[in-house]
């Protein structure tokens, strides 16, 4: 799957603002995700937020995917780590009314607390973005973003849209995401980070 030409080709044309690509890319990769949530035992509404958190991921993540061939695992690994969360989320309202040691908490769950406050920050600033987009991008990329997928003859009757105006739609919506000032402003962060590390990595090298 790492070597198929044709998820190479699409990854290239979906970074270079291509809309049918991005389309081929959320319809045959949907179902993937949808069978991982499923995998999970998720609920309807669960496995909905699950892929709409996976493919907002992807929109920000996509340009920086080192391995385009590798798109197939990253979703995956993507779907069942945002699986997990939700798992953990319930398990951890199951768990309110127990006592904790605050010395366990501080020494041994630090780490795990400091990635999940990074996740919490994440999901905050693309479901932020989310919002600040009009009602009509809303809608349909909550339908595009629907597991099962939605079918596009649905959406075009949904939304009194012609079906070859859906992709274009779509990309132009995904562009204001981009923009938000929230989703900017976590690219931004993340990008520094990561060159920080690397700057970092170079030192420590030398």
């Amino acid at each position: 799957m790492r070597d198929d030409p044709s998820v190479v080709a699409l990854v290239v044309r979906a970074r270079g603002g291509d809309k049918d690509a991005w389309d081929e890319i959320v319809e045959r990769y949907a179902s993937l995700v949808w069978s991982i949530c499923k995998a999970f035992r998720l609920s309807r509404a669960d496995a909905d937020d699950v892929g709409q958190s996976v493919w907002l991921s992807l929109v920000e993540q996509l340009p920086r995917l080192r391995e385009p061939a590798a798109l197939p695992g990253w979703l995956a690994t993507a779907t069942r780590r945002e699986c997990l969360r939700w798992a953990h989320r319930a398990e951890r309202q199951q768990r309110l009314s127990l006592q904790v040691d605050a010395d366990v908490l501080v020494d041994a769950g630090a780490p795990a607390l400091d990635q999940e406050l990074i996740d919490t920050e994440r999901n905050a600033a693309l479901i932020a973005g989310f919002r600040q987009l009009d009602e009509r991008c809303q809608e349909l990329l909550s339908m595009l973003m629907r597991q099962p997928p939605v079918p596009y003859t649905d959406i075009s009757a949904k939304l009194s849209m012609a079906v070859g105006a859906i992709g274009p739609t779509r990309a132009r919506c995904l562009a204001k995401l981009r923009r938000s000032p929230a989703v900017a402003a976590l690219i931004r962060s993340e990008r520094e980070t990561q060159e920080g590390g690397e700057r970092h990595g170079h030192a420590v090298v030398e």
